[in-house]
C-alpha cells in the first residue's frame, strides 16, 4: 500500500533532495508518493505547514525556528529531523554598486572581510540607502548578510533596508530597479549575473563554510504521531540526497530540476550552480566554489542542534527575541538528532555521535566519532575566524557587543 505525503518547497536548487526521492523512485521504494507543492512565498509555505495543508515542508531552517518560539503571526511547535542542504546561496547587487568594489570578483569573494568594508565604505557613495531583497526575516541568507554587514560597522536596520520579497522576484526587481541587490538561493543570483543587471559580491560558503540551510520541517504533533511514515520518508531522503552529491549524476540533476513543477530555470545555469561553478560578472571566467552546496557528505543531513543554538543566538542578537534559558531550549529542540538516527539507524551511513558541536572551529577535515562508518566532517570556518559554542552562547554574543 502506498502513502501519499503533501510536502511545500519554493523554486530553488536546494528543493534538490526532495525532487530526486520522487523522481528517482527512492520515495516509491518505501511506500511513499510524494505530492511536492510549488509555493511562491515562504509566508504561504509556512501557513501550509502550520495550518495542516501539508504534512511537512521544505523550509528556511531559521523560520522553523522562529515559528516555534512564537515570533510569527502562526506560531506552532516544529520540528525538523533531516536538513536539506548547506550554503548554496550568494549576495548580488548592481553593477553600479559593485563597481565602489575590489573590480577584481576573484579577490571580492576570496576576502569577505575586506569586501565587506568595501561594501560599507560604498554606501555613502550610492544614490540613496541601499536597498537589499532578502527572502525572509528568518532566512539563514538573512542572517548571514547582518552578520557579515556588521563586521565592518554596517548597521542592517539602519544603514541599508532590507525588503523581503520572494526568491522568484528578485531578478525581475533588480531589473526594475526597485532593488540594488538581493541574497538568495540558486539559481536567482546567477540568472540576475547572466542578465548584465548583477555582479556576485558575496557567496554564502564563504561567509559561514557548511552554514545551516534549508531542513525539512514537520508539526511536531504529526511527527510524534507517524513515525513510521517519518523514517520511511527519511530514508528515501538519505538516499536521495547520496544521489544527489554524486558529480556524474549533476546534469540528470539539473534537467529534473529545470522542470517547470520544480524550478523552471535553464538548465545550463542550474547545473552549474550545483558545481559549484560561479560567474561573478557577465563575461568574466568563473570561478570554482566546489563546497558551494551540500547535500548528503560529511553528514549534511544530520540535524546539528549547535546550528539551531547558532540561529537563536543572531535572533538574540538583532532583538527578534529575548535571551532566557527557555527560549535557548526550545530553539536547541527544534532540531531532532534523535529521530534522525532512529530512522537510518540501520543504513551503512556514518552517524554522528554527538549531537551539538563547536560551530566554526574547523579550519580543515577532522574524522568525529560515529556510531557506523567513517565520518569526516569539512571545515567550517566562519569569514571572521569566531567560533560558537552552544555551551557558552552568552559569552559569544558577547562578542559582538562593539557591532551591535
Amino acid at each position: 500500500m502506498t502513502t501519499k505525503l503533501s510536502i511545500a518547497f519554493l523554486p530553488l536548487n536546494d528543493v534538490a533532495v526532495l525532487a530526486v526521492a520522487r523522481e528517482r523512485g527512492f520515495a516509491e521504494e518505501e511506500g511513499l508518493a510524494l505530492d511536492l507543492v510549488r509555493t511562491t512565498s515562504w509566508a504561504t509555505l509556512r501557513d501550509r505547514l502550520v495550518y495542516g495543508q501539508v504534512q511537512a515542508a521544505h523550509m528556511l531552517a531559521p523560520l522553523a525556528v522562529a515559528v516555534t518560539l512564537g515570533l510569527s503571526q502562526q506560531p506552532a511547535a516544529l520540528s525538523t529531523p533531516f536538513k536539506l542542504g548547506v550554503n548554496g546561496n550568494m549576495l548580488v547587487m548592481a553593477r553600479d554598486f559593485a563597481a565602489a568594489l575590489d573590480p577584481d570578483p576573484v579577490a571580492r569573494l576570496a576576502d569577505p572581510l575586506g569586501t565587506a568594508h568595501d561594501f560599507a565604505a560604498a554606501i555613502g557613495l550610492w544614490r540613496r540607502k541601499p536597498i537589499i531583497g532578502v527572502v525572509h526575516r528568518f532566512s539563514s541568507h538573512a542572517l548571514m548578510l547582518r552578520y557579515w554587514l556588521a563586521s565592518a560597522g554596517v548597521d542592517p536596520d539602519r544603514d541599508v533596508v532590507l525588503r523581503v520579497l520572494p526568491p522568484s522576484l528578485t531578478v525581475e526587481a533588480i531589473h526594475a530597479g526597485e532593488i540594488d541587490g538581493f541574497i538568495a538561493g540558486e539559481p536567482w543570483g546567477s540568472a540576475a549575473i547572466d542578465s548584465g543587471r548583477a555582479e556576485a559580491v558575496a557567496v554564502g560558503e564563504r561567509i559561514w563554510q557548511r552554514g545551516v540551510e534549508k531542513v525539512l520541517a514537520f508539526r511536531e504533533p504529526w511527527l510524534a504521531e507517524n513515525p513510521d511514515l517519518t523514517d520511511r520518508l527519511l530514508r528515501a531522503l538519505a538516499r536521495a540526497a547520496l544521489w544527489c552529491d554524486e558529480p556524474e549524476n549533476r546534469p540528470a540533476l539539473a534537467a529534473i530540476l529545470a522542470e517547470e513543477r520544480y524550478v523552471g530555470q535553464n538548465v545550463e545555469v542550474i547545473e552549474r550552480t550545483l558545481k559549484g561553478t560561479i560567474i561573478p560578472r557577465a563575461g568574466d571566467s568563473a570561478i570554482e566554489c566546489p563546497d558551494f552546496v551540500l547535500f548528503s557528505r560529511e553528514a549534511t543531513p544530520f540535524p546539528w542542534r549547535s546550528q539551531a543554538l547558532w540561529i537563536y543566538s543572531q535572533l538574540v542578537r538583532w532583538n527578534m527575541v529575548e535571551a532566557s534559558p527557555e527560549m535557548a531550549a526550545r530553539a536547541a529542540q527544534v532540531f531532532r538528532p534523535d529521530i534522525y538516527r532512529r530512522a537510518l539507524t540501520g543504513s551503512d551511513l556514518p552517524m554522528p555521535g554527538a549531537s551539538m558541536k563547536v560551530e566554526g572551529a574547523l579550519t580543515a577535515p577532522l574524522p568525529a566519532g560515529s556510531s557506523k562508518g567513517n565520518l569526516m566532517l569539512g571545515p567550517d570556518r566562519f569569514f571572521d575566524g569566531r567560533v560558537f559554542d552552544p555551551e557558552r552562547i552568552d559569552e559569544y554574543l558577547a562578542s559582538f557587543a562593539s557591532q551591535s
